[in-house]
């Protein structure tokens, strides 16, 4: 039976156990493929401190409990970027389904080619516009290496 309500840190209980035989928590992470006018998509390298510290991401961030993916993700990427995006402008385009030790996450991914504001990295982290054929030239965490070859054929 799937638990219907979120814990106190914001994630869901799944109904199977995990490898300690508790429930594994699924935590939702939305993310952007954001894309220039040259066809180039932003990469953001973890900073040293955080888990993954320096793999190369999609950025985005933690779903709030109560938030929609959307509004997480307009928030995350004013904090993260400075950037100003409308929910209007991302586009659905995929998700990512990972099971990690000790989570599970699931993470839909968004295209955004419209914004208004210049990137600055707010969170210490080194940003890099990269051709989508060039993606997979940068180590990325295990559940956004499957986004790689979709952007690709798509772009």
């Amino acid at each position: 039976m799937p638990i219907t309500d979120p814990d106190s840190d914001g994630c869901w209980g799944a109904p199977f156990p995990g490898k300690d035989g508790g429930p594994v928590k699924t935590v939702l992470v939305a993310a952007a493929a954001l894309i220039d006018a040259d066809g180039r998509v932003l990469i953001a390298k973890r900073p040293a401190g955080k888990t993954m510290a320096g793999l190369w991401e999609f950025p985005g961030g933690k779903v709030e409990v109560g938030e929609l993916p959307e509004t997480a993700l307009v928030r995350e990427l004013d904090e993260e970027l400075g950037i100003d995006i409308t929910e209007t402008c991302l586009a659905p385009f995929t998700f990512a389904s990972h099971a990690y030790d000790n989570f599970h996450l699931l993470m839909p991914l968004y295209l955004c080619r419209i914004w208004r504001g210049q990137m600055t990295p707010r969170e210490g982290q080194e940003l890099k516009w990269v051709q989508p054929v060039r993606l997979g030239d940068y180590p990325m965490p295990p559940a956004d290496v499957p986004l790689v070859a979709l952007l690709r054929d798509y772009l």
